[in-house]
């Protein structure tokens, strides 16, 4: 025993167990009696905690650190350490969950260019509605900024409506330097070679059997499955775009990111295309590197297609 609490707790067993003196029991677990009779004079801080609560309860899958920055957007001027015990005291504690699959492997960086658009990495991710019919969501993600760029919901996404999603973004944001993805069947069909030709992407097909060489999109699927899909029961399609449209929107605005410094992407892409990298990343202790990618896959469509 080495906690103090636990020692009271053993005094107090052995003097109504034992019949012992305060002064015999202290001795038999060597307690210090002016820590047994000691009583907390630290306030109750019944208001903070039930901000914390409250906080925790609309985000169940957020840390305390994410918490911290959260309040202290709120101007809460507590430190780190004191929401951290009053955390752990409420029993706040985010249980782990067991991931099924891990990746197992060596991976050599290829270096990317520190600003927005230079690559985006595409992905799928599925779930179901509360009538059992499943449905899919197609994520777009620009890997230096961590913003999402789409989160598309649909029961069946092809690769024509993959390219016309992408040309609506490139409309709206500017082309990528690189477009990073799986070898799904809508990923790899005429309609992504021709589309990849048109615009001139160049798009990157990681190794098959290697899902890490895809790992900012599948990074950020398993924080959507994590605080989104695994939270929330889907009535309906609309339903899903709606809720799935406001997750993204507070990921990119409101969520810290604790790669960028506990800024959000929003945040730091501003700061990245105004002052660099360096300058973007100066409010916080914690520097990402340039983003990265595993080792080189398929580059070019049309060696997909000679290769079957």
């Amino acid at each position: 025993m080495v906690r103090p609490a636990a020692k009271r707790e053993a005094v107090v067993q052995l003097r109504e167990a034992f019949q012992m003196s305060e002064r015999r029991a202290c001795m038999v677990i060597a307690a210090d009696r002016t820590m047994v009779r000691y009583h907390s004079v630290r306030p109750p801080d019944t208001q903070l905690r039930t901000r914390l609560r409250e906080l925790a309860n609309e985000r169940r899958r957020f840390g305390y650190r994410r918490l911290f920055i959260m309040l202290r957007r709120e101007g809460e001027p507590s430190g780190i350490n004191r929401i951290y015990r009053l955390y752990r005291e409420e029993g706040l504690m985010v249980r782990k969950r067991k991931s099924r699959r891990r990746a197992i492997g060596m991976r050599a960086p290829i270096q990317v260019e520190s600003k927005p658009n230079a690559r985006w990495s595409l992905d799928f991710v599925h779930d179901q509605m509360a009538n059992g019919r499943r449905f899919r969501v197609l994520n777009i993600k620009d890997d230096v900024t961590l913003e999402c760029l789409a989160a598309i919901p649909d029961t069946s996404i092809s690769g024509h409506r993959v390219a016309r999603e992408l040309t609506a973004l490139i409309a709206q944001r500017g082309k990528p330097g690189m477009i990073v993805s799986d070898n799904g069947t809508e990923l790899t069909s005429h309609a992504i070679f021709a589309w990849t030709k048109d615009h001139g992407v160049d798009w990157h097909y990681i190794t098959p059997g290697r899902p890490m060489q895809n790992g900012f999109a599948e990074s950020f699927n398993g924080k959507m499955r994590d605080e989104l899909l695994n939270e929330t029961l889907f009535f309906s399609l609309d339903h899903a775009r709606l809720v799935i449209a406001a997750w993204v929107a507070d990921y990119n605005t409101v969520r810290p990111h604790s790669a960028l410094a506990y800024q959000t992407p929003a945040a730091f892409a501003a700061k990245l295309t105004a002052t660099g990298l360096h300058a973007a990343l100066s409010d916080g202790s914690a520097f990402r590197p340039v983003a990265q990618t595993a080792q080189p896959g398929i580059q070019q469509p049309e060696t997909l297609k000679a290769t079957g």
